[in-house]
């Protein structure tokens, strides 16, 4: 899922420095769209202040009169909270819900934080899916509004990179057949220059494999490789 696409929703925010805070930390990670749920004053030179160098999500934000709008074309909804509540939404830590968010590249996604002072009030977390929870210091959890934002977007951010290395990964990588050719080409060069001793050989190989193994090796790595074998045997025939 493209970072672009996961919507950030604040509720109610009192302070506009908060939402110039909270552009802020979006950008840095990749997130533009930004919601913003009945705020005290926006927009106000402080939230442009705070935003720094991300005016341009301040420019295209959403601002609503309700929840319900802010969230009406989602297909999932993450809301943010730190205290227990008597019906138990189903919770995850920041990092195991970006991960669900990012698995899905077809779904409208979006993220919503409460207020300053108290967070979302129940009704507001009943229009959410799951609960996020940011497991910090239980002697001191409470997190500014933007730096809360700033560590799920730091995990969608991780989720992401990681979820599309993933796909180049699974894209590139030499299948099994591909990889056994390579070993079994550089087993006979090693055997004609006498690398390999009889009593060793198997070790060394087993070694080799995993060293190989380690890297992931790839379709077009695995066609230089051979290649480079190939290229030896040829030099190696025309000397003999």
């Amino acid at each position: 899922m493209p970072l672009s696409q996961i919507r950030i929703v604040l509720v109610n925010t009192t302070d506009p420095g908060n939402i110039g805070a909270t552009a802020r930390a979006m950008k840095t990670m990749g997130l533009k769209q930004l919601y913003l749920v009945e705020p005290k004053s926006f927009p106000h030179v402080n939230a442009s202040v705070r935003a720094s160098n991300a005016i341009d999500v301040l420019a295209e934000v959403t601002v609503v009169d309700h929840l319900a709008t802010a969230l009406q074309d989602c297909h999932l909804v993450f809301g943010t909270s730190t205290r227990i509540r008597e019906l138990n939404w189903v919770s995850l830590t920041a990092r195991a819900a970006a991960e669900k968010i990012v698995i899905n590249p077809k779904q409208k996604v979006a993220v919503v934080f409460g207020r300053e002072r108290c967070g979302l009030i129940n009704k507001e977390l009943q229009q959410c899916h799951f609960q996020i929870n940011i497991p910090a210091n239980p002697d001191y959890s409470s997190l500014n509004l933007a730096a809360a934002v700033q560590i799920v977007c730091y995990e969608l951010r991780m989720a992401f990179l990681h979820e599309t290395k993933l796909d180049e990964k699974s894209i590139q990588l030499a299948d099994v057949k591909q990889q056994e050719y390579f070993y079994q080409h550089l087993h006979n060069l090693l055997n004609k220059i006498e690398f390999l001793k009889p009593i060793r050989s198997q070790q060394i190989m087993d070694r080799l494999r995993r060293l190989f193994s380690r890297t992931e090796l790839d379709m077009n790595e695995v066609k230089i490789l051979r290649g480079i074998l190939s290229t030896i045997e040829k030099k190696l025939a025309s000397k003999s």
